[in-house]
This record gives structure tokens, sequence and C-alpha cells, in this order.
């Protein structure tokens, strides 16, 4: 502690990201990004975008980057926002959409940055907690929230929600702002974003650092009514008014355009996740029916941590989390298909 942080910064737990060690030869499980690489084309985009036009700022509002996405799903780009990453607009989000009088509703199990941007921002927040399974039940969020936010697919369960049950919800609170947060929607689950045209209380936050394995250029975007957005644009321009830089768009705009790497790649780590399901399941693990790029288990006769320790031990590493509820269970990101099978035969080493 310092004196001369502020109130704020005093009161903060701040976010724990997962682990990025610099170790040789190791296979990270740890923190859900892509195993495989950017397609050549986006490579190829960012090395031509390496001119001299790097000496000025990007353009402030994403015009090329927003138009590509709005294209990819067939709407106007009037209904696009561009960030720096998915978690900076999360940020924006919470602190135009989502701090209202009543509570800020979200499960009670879910992705761990929730909390810490309603501490930053001052919400009170509510939470609805996931059934014995791990699913949600988004009847159970209470009328009274002030705004609801949950990803879909869960993390880090892996679980989902249909698009009638996001319909009902915002028909249910049609002056209550619901953010659905997509990081894994493509490994199996449907998007809401064509649910956007009929509700204009509806945010889709996706990324482009999971399917589209660019988690080093730290590009995101929502997708909304333009009232809804217009909140967004006003805070981005009271704290960052070129947030995407001229490489990362480049970067973003072909790998937006490259559908069939996408898709290529997107069904390998569907296989692949497939394959560590059975194979887990065979060892004698629980495993949570997963739509991610991740899956979600626990041993029922080893410790959670142990087991992830002893992984460590074998050049293996994957997320355990010390919480309530789920502090038995690891998340093991979808690897490559030699990844995943060392894994799998390291895990058979421990447990025999």
């Amino acid at each position: 502690m310092s004196r001369f942080w502020s109130k704020v910064v005093h009161g903060l737990t701040p976010y724990t990201p997962g682990e990025q060690p610099k170790l040789t030869n190791l296979i990270k499980l740890n923190t859900n990004e892509s195993p495989y690489p950017p397609s050549p084309g986006v490579l190829e985009a960012i090395r031509a975008a390496t001119t001299g036009d790097l000496r000025l700022y990007p353009d402030p509002d994403s015009t090329a980057l927003r138009q590509a996405i709005a294209d990819y799903f067939g709407i106007a780009r009037d209904h696009v926002f561009a960030g720096n990453g998915s978690d900076e607009i999360l940020a924006f989000a919470f602190q135009a959409l989502l701090n209202h009088e009543g509570p800020l509703v979200y499960p009670d199990i879910t992705y761990s940055f929730y909390p810490v941007y309603c501490q930053l921002n001052g919400i009170r927040a509510e939470h609805v907690a996931l059934n014995d399974d791990f699913s949600l039940d988004l009847t159970a969020v209470p009328d009274h929230a002030g705004a609801v936010i949950f990803p879909n697919p869960n993390a880090p369960t892996g679980q989902s929600v249909s698009l009638e049950n996001i319909a009902q919800l915002c028909r249910r609170l049609p002056d209550r702002v619901i953010v659905v947060d997509e990081a894994y929607v493509d490994f199996g689950t449907e998007t809401a974003v064509p649910l956007v045209k009929d509700h204009p209380n509806l945010l889709v936050v996706q990324t482009f650092s999971k399917s589209r394995a660019l988690a080093g250029l730290r590009v995101g975007f929502a997708i909304g009514q333009p009232e809804l957005l217009a909140g967004l644009e006003r805070i981005k321009n009271s704290f960052n008014s070129y947030p995407v830089d001229r490489l990362a768009s480049a970067g973003a705009i072909a790998a937006m355009e490259d559908r069939a790497g996408f898709e290529h790649d997107r069904q390998r780590i569907m296989a692949s996740r497939a394959w560590v399901n059975e194979q887990l399941i065979a060892l004698g693990f629980n495993v949570v029916p997963s739509q991610a790029n991740f899956v979600f288990a626990r041993h029922p006769q080893r410790d959670a941590g142990e087991l992830a320790l002893a992984l460590r031990d074998r050049a293996v590493i994957v997320r355990h989390f010390r919480l309530p509820r789920i502090d038995q269970h690891l998340r093991i990101t979808i690897g490559t298909e030699a990844e995943c099978k060392a894994l799998i035969e390291a895990l058979k080493e421990i447990l025999a």
C-alpha cells in the first residue's frame, strides 16, 4: 500500500490474468488462446501496413474495420463499435451502460473481470447462481436488475444459453441493457447478433483473441443499435480517441475476410475438444459440456490444485481457480492435436 494511492486504488482487488510464463518447450493450456497461428493473409496485411504511415494517428472511427465486421454479419456499419480487445469495450460498457440505480446482475461463476469493473466504477452487483450442472437460467434474473451481463458461452464453465432465452430476457427487461459477452461464441454457440435489430437494449461483444488467433493484437468489437453505441463512443472519446492502431486494424480486417481459414481452424479446435472430452471421461474426470475452446473438468478422487502442479512439473500449464464452487475444477484450453495428446499422456502418468 502507498500513501500516494487514491481511495479507489486502495479498495481494488485487481483481475489476475492467466500466467504468461517465459519457459521454453511448454504446453500452454491456461489462457484460451488459439493453438494455431493467424493465417498468412493476416500476417501479410500487417506487413503491408508497416509503412511510413505509422507516423500518423489511426482512423479514430476505425471505419474500414467496422465495415469489414458489418459485411461479415450483414449489418449496417453504424451498428458496429471497435476497440482494443473486448476487455476495453466491456470497461466502456460498465461505465456507459451498466451503472444504474438497480444492481448489475451476472452469474455467480463467470468472467472474473466483472467484479473488478464493478469495484472500479462503484457498481452494486447481484449474482444469479448457476444451477448444479453449471447451466445459467436467465429466468432467474430478477426484474429489479439495473442491467445484466453474462458470457455466452460462460467462462470458465463453457455452458451456453439459447437465443430464444436471450430474446425472452430482452423482452422482459426492455428498459435494461443486456450485454452478451461472446468471446467464445465461435466454438459451438449461436451469436446473438441477429437479435440486435429487434432489441435496442442488447449489446453483443466479441473479440479477435480466440477464434481468430489475434490475442497479441488486442482487437474487439461490439454490435448494437446506434443509440446504445453512442454511449460507448462518449466514453471512448473521453478516454482514448484513437483506440485501434493501424497494424491491429489491418490484421483484424484480413482475419475477418479469411472465412475459409477461420472455419478450418474452428473445426479443428472443436474436433480436438471432443477428443479431449472423451479421454478425460475415460480417465475418470467429470467434464462439463463445453461450447468453448476449453473444457472444465474435475476428478472426484484427486485434488485439482495438486493435479495442476503435477501437470506443471511435466511442462503442461492449465488454469486452476481457487474460488467457491469451482476450486476442484481445472479449465483446460484446447491446444493442437499434439498438445492435447501430451496433456492426456501426462494425466495418465499422474493418475497412475
